[in-house]
């Protein structure tokens, strides 16, 4: 049985697989952010809707892909969460 690694390394070989997936990264590390920040203190989204003042139905579109969030909100989400926000330029891996 393959594993999901497995079939996202064969499918990273088609170079238009590749290009799309890469393309989306930053979109996805911005939700894996939010997601393991908020489970990592065992919140759930409406308690941490309560704390920042958000919909919790707007946090679920964040969480899964439906809204990106402005740095504002990612700021609110951060304090409601006792945490700083930073946010990093870093260079290119070479492929």
């Amino acid at each position: 049985m393959k594993t999901l690694n497995d079939m996202l390394s064969e499918q990273l070989k088609d170079e238009e697989f590749r290009k799309e997936y890469e393309a989306i990264q930053p979109e996805m590390d911005v939700i894996r952010a939010i997601v393991d920040a908020r489970t990592s203190q065992n919140l759930t989204q409406k308690e941490l809707a309560e704390r920042t003042g958000i919909n919790q139905a707007d946090i679920s579109k964040l969480e899964n892909g439906t809204r990106n969030p402005s740095v504002n909100l990612l700021k609110r989400l951060a304090d409601g969460m006792g945490m700083a926000l930073r946010i990093e330029f870093v260079p290119k891996q070479q492929i």
